[in-house]
């Protein structure tokens, strides 16, 4: 699946403003998804080569903006279920299995 340039801005912001209602910093997402700050940043800007990873940072900040007692920004094209994309690795995403590196 490719995101066009209106899709990948819109997923920037919606990362970003979800990322901002959970409340934590960049340093505590990235020490709970055991990745490196530059993975993370790679994540947040969708240049990360993984077509799971953004999966999974999406579903962990919707997790920790509910935690927070907030409401999530709805995703506009990371939505729906992600184990009926053919193309997407479910088991990783269901385990929150990160690709190894930062890229």
């Amino acid at each position: 699946m490719s995101l066009n340039p209106q899709q990948v801005k819109n997923t920037i912001n919606e990362l970003h403003e979800n990322f901002i209602r959970t409340g934590l910093t960049k340093a505590q997402v990235a020490t709970d998804l055991h990745i490196s700050l530059t993975k993370l940043e790679r994540l947040f800007t969708l240049t990360q080569s993984s077509l799971d990873d953004p999966w999974i940072l999406r579903n962990y900040l919707i997790k920790k903006v509910k935690e927070n007692g907030q409401e999530p920004v709805a995703f506009t094209a990371l939505v729906g279920d992600w184990h009926q994309y053919w193309f997407l690795n479910s088991r990783a995403i269901d385990q929150r299995e990160l690709t190894a590196g930062d890229n």
